[in-house]
């Protein structure tokens, strides 16, 4: 874990809110097992309190099946009986019900993260699991898009939307600085010195002065950090959120944005950005 993660859990609990994680929906995998070859999977959904996990896998006779488990998912951990099922609708046959053809065992999970965490399987012992990421590569393109950044902390709320639209080039420490049309916002995935592994934003005035850094790990489409006033000034909790793809296809219900606008480079944008990434180490 990033020693930024754990920046943001303490103030969490500073903020005096709740520590725990809601496991991202959507495909998981078991981490041993991603090996770009067919195997098992687990498609995971949690909403409200409520833990429902689906999961394909094979018998031992080779043949595929699948299995449903939920619960109540409390302090980042769920127990559930683990159902497998039979006798439902296949393609082309008309109308059939699954029935339950009784429980394997009990399936346990402990999160980590929102995206990190580990499975006991009936049978098998613990594995480590995470939301598996294959639509999003740790590139400067993957920046490109409409984002939500919201910080919560001692300087009240404080929330900023951008579409950031143009890679303009790496820094000394990062692998392309994807900047909004104006130039005077933008984000680069960092890959070496102090915040290697998360994303690096920077927010200046007309005036190329400093207004705002953000550093935060996302997966998907949500992530979370921390915000700055300075590179070194107090941090807020950072929650963000990506709104559109890079292609312009909205992440949520119904929004879907407007044509993207290149961008021009404001120069203090990069000197900001190259700043705080050589200085910014909270190791």
């Amino acid at each position: 874990m990033h020693s930024k993660k754990l920046i943001a859990v303490v103030l969490l609990s500073g903020a005096g809110l709740a520590q725990a994680f809601a496991p991202q929906a959507g495909t998981w995998v078991v981490s041993s097992e991603l090996d770009g070859k067919p195997g098992r999977g687990l498609a995971i959904d949690v909403q409200n309190d409520t833990f429902v996990m689906q999961m394909y896998a094979y018998e031992s006779s080779g043949q595929p099946t699948f299995y449903l488990a939920t619960g109540k998912i409390a302090n980042d951990q769920v127990a559930a009986p683990l159902i497998r099922y039979t006798g439902g609708r296949y393609l082309g046959s008309g109308p059939l019900s699954g029935k339950e053809a009784g429980t394997v065992g009990t399936v346990r999970f402990r999160f980590t993260s929102g995206a990190t965490g580990y499975i006991t399987l009936p049978g098998e012992s613990e594995k480590a699991i995470s939301r598996f990421n294959f639509g999003y590569a740790f590139a400067a393109s993957s920046l490109v898009g409409i984002w939500a950044l919201t910080s919560l902390g001692s300087e009240g709320l404080i929330a900023d939307a951008v579409q950031l639209t143009s890679n303009l080039g790496p820094t000394s420490t990062g692998n392309g600085l994807v900047a909004t049309s104006d130039g005077l916002f933008g984000c680069e995935h960092q890959t070496s010195g102090g915040l290697a592994g998360n994303v690096l934003c920077i927010k200046i005035n007309a005036q190329g002065q400093l207004q705002r850094s953000y550093v935060f790990a996302y997966s998907v489409n949500e992530g979370e950090g921390y915000s700055q006033r300075s590179g070194t000034g107090t941090q807020q909790l950072l929650s963000i959120r990506r709104l559109t793809t890079p292609q312009g296809v909205g992440t949520g219900l119904v929004y879907k944005s407007d044509e993207q606008q290149p961008a021009i480079e404001h120069p203090a944008l990069r000197l900001h950005m190259e700043n705080i990434a050589t200085g910014g180490s909270l190791n």
